[in-house]
């Protein structure tokens, strides 16, 4: 209630991207101040549950509901987020060079569709100082995904040289790592997601990773694959199938999307990826049919217009083993993530199962 009556009107009466960067810096500060870590999770932190505690990629989630990543693209209050409830985040986009994204404005609201229409262009720090950041993070309380992808500057041919970079830079902060070729803003990016581009790609990060492991003499990190909703069903299958072959770990489904279908608001007409409401269902569709393709071996985050518990269950049920929350964040507050985790357990009784995991791809029996 305090974010809906007394936060967010603030927030949304100004510019988005500023509010953004208010949020963000906000979270940060309360947390350096003593107590304000366990302030900010005795206002908000989510109750644990053992119907809801999973272990995937030898990694603990206490709860399925994470952070997309976009939100928190240098890793500044990776503590604050931690606080909230979350089950597990992701940082990024990074890029190993810093760069300073599109011009402004680049981030539009769309209340009346429940949306968010963003053309950033992976603005970030580098890798450098998101090295940094993290260092001083500390110890975490969830585990922290690196979502990493190129510099609009590196062409496709040498992408792979990039995303090695990132790897290598921040191999030892990340708890696992999320190759991003699927966002809509840095030109010809969406290209690397076909064929013989995805496969270089997807050889080219696994070596690193096994390097790094090797260097680390650690057990291994997880890598997966984040999607766009706007494959076609043969460029869906192809990719997939690529994307299995690769090794990787897992899929993250879906991106945002080009797609203006049924909107609204007069920002629709903005260039860049839509995200929120109006994606809910396709990408739980696309979920829904990545689960098939793997035979439900390979673990999917499902990401993509998640407002409620049941937004949550339907990708689950289709085959998610985790989900992800953006946009609804920026419309519903922090108090989403309570309502979600509380939602899904009534959910899960309902239908007699005693563990989430039992409800993973339900749909599909």
């Amino acid at each position: 209630m305090l974010y809906k009556k007394l936060a967010k009107p603030i927030l949304f009466r100004m510019d988005p991207e500023k509010a953004h960067h208010l949020t963000i810096d906000g979270l940060s500060a309360v947390t350096r101040f003593p107590g304000g870590a366990q302030l900010l999770k005795s206002m908000y932190g989510v109750q644990n549950s053992p119907l809801m505690n999973q272990r995937i990629w030898g990694l603990e989630f206490a709860n399925p509901v994470g952070l997309a990543a976009g939100l928190d693209k240098n890793a500044k209050a990776v503590k604050g987020f931690s606080q909230l409830g979350f089950g597990f985040m992701e940082v990024g986009t990074i890029t190993p060079k810093p760069q300073p994204g599109n011009e402004l404005p680049r981030l539009f609201r769309l209340p009346e569709d429940k949306a968010l229409i963003n053309r950033m262009g992976f603005n970030n720090v580098g890798t450098d100082e998101m090295a940094y950041n993290l260092q001083q993070t500390g110890k975490r309380d969830i585990p922290v995904a690196i979502n990493i992808g190129k510099n609009k500057t590196t062409p496709n041919e040498q992408a792979e040289e990039d995303y090695r970079a990132c790897i290598r830079e921040l191999y030892t902060y990340g708890d696992f790592f999320v190759v991003n070729i699927s966002s809509p803003n840095t030109p010809d990016l969406r290209n690397l997601q076909h064929g013989n581009d995805l496969k270089r790609l997807l050889d080219a990060v696994t070596a690193e990773m096994q390097l790094q492991q090797k260097k680390n003499g650690d057990a291994g990190k997880p890598v997966l694959v984040k999607i766009a909703p706007d494959l076609t069903d043969d460029e869906l299958e192809l990719t997939v199938h690529t994307i299995k072959d690769s090794g990787v770990s897992g899929i993250i489904a879906t991106n945002t999307t080009l797609s203006r279908a049924g909107l609204v608001h007069a920002n629709r007409s903005q260039a860049g990826g839509l995200s929120g409401s109006p994606l809910t269902q396709r990408s739980t569709e696309v979920i829904r049919r990545v689960y098939q393709l793997t035979e439900g071996k390979l673990p999917i985050i499902g990401a993509g217009g998640i407002f409620t518990a049941k937004d949550a269950y339907d990708k689950i049920r289709a085959g998610a083993s985790l989900v992800e929350v953006y946009t609804g964040l920026i419309y519903e507050g922090p108090g989403i993530l309570t309502n979600i985790n509380r939602g899904l357990q009534d959910l899960l009784k309902k239908d007699g199962y005693t563990h989430i995991s039992q409800a993973i791809g339900a749909d599909h029996n």
